[in-house]
């Protein structure tokens, strides 16, 4: 009886031990609950601010870029309006200097010319300079003519002579003959300058032109078989 009564009194306290730890384990359980309620609620205010976050700095990201690009194209233009500018001067001056230099070689030839208006052998009584051509749509000038009662004898007047210009020759020979005044003279063709590459020379002859260079401060003549247009 008394291991009876012991027995009984084990049980009621192992039952009071469960009880009290079941209502431990419920506690815990709504504790847990509640914790990961409030975890769950921190991890989307989290996720929302994290969004938010993300939309403001795109946003920001876009309208930096967007203000760059707009700042990149504005100092790309205008350095590109002021390469053009720096090129635009340099032609004006190359174009200054190459007009000078043309404008002196013609100034020394003119000079020597007018005195002795002989070239080739061929003798004339009038120069002209700088005489313009405009019939219809067609437009020339010729550097230098000298004229005879029967013949002229048409100039090209460089600083530095380029073989191009005896390709231009015959062209201002048909051009010349269109004039009513010279329409049935005689024309002899030439080139001059003060610096004529000996190719070109040979070339000029060749084709029945006369060349006129300055060798120190006289004219130098060459002439081969000199061709009548």
């Amino acid at each position: 009886a008394i291991a009876q009564k012991e027995t009984d009194k084990q049980l009621r306290e192992t039952d009071k031990q469960l009880k009290e730890t079941d209502k431990q384990i419920k506690e815990l359980s709504q504790e847990l609950k509640d914790t990961s309620k409030e975890l769950g609620k921190s991890i989307e205010d989290t996720s929302r601010e994290l969004r938010q976050s993300i939309k403001d700095t795109s946003k920001e990201l876009r309208q930096s870029i967007k203000e760059t690009s707009r700042e990149l194209s504005q100092n790309l233009q205008k350095s590109e309006e002021d390469f053009n500018k720096r090129i635009k001067k340099l032609e004006e001056l190359v174009g200054n200097i190459g007009n000078n230099q043309g404008d002196v070689a013609e100034e020394y030839f003119v000079n020597s010319l007018k005195d002795t208006l002989s070239v080739a052998g061929v003798n004339f009584d009038l120069l002209m300079k700088n005489v313009g051509l405009k019939i219809k749509n067609i437009t020339d000038e010729f550097d230098i003519l000298l004229v005879n009662g029967n013949s002229v004898a048409l100039i090209e007047v460089k600083y530095k002579v380029h073989p191009n210009i005896l390709e231009k020759l015959p062209k201002k020979i048909e051009h010349l003959k269109m004039m009513p005044q010279y329409k049935n003279y005689i024309v002899y063709a030439g080139i001059a300058g003060f610096f004529i590459p000996d190719d070109v020379i040979e070339e000029a002859l060749k084709r029945g032109y006369f060349v006129l260079q300055r060798k120190g401060d006289v004219i130098q003549t060459y002439v081969k078989e000199l061709k009548a247009s």
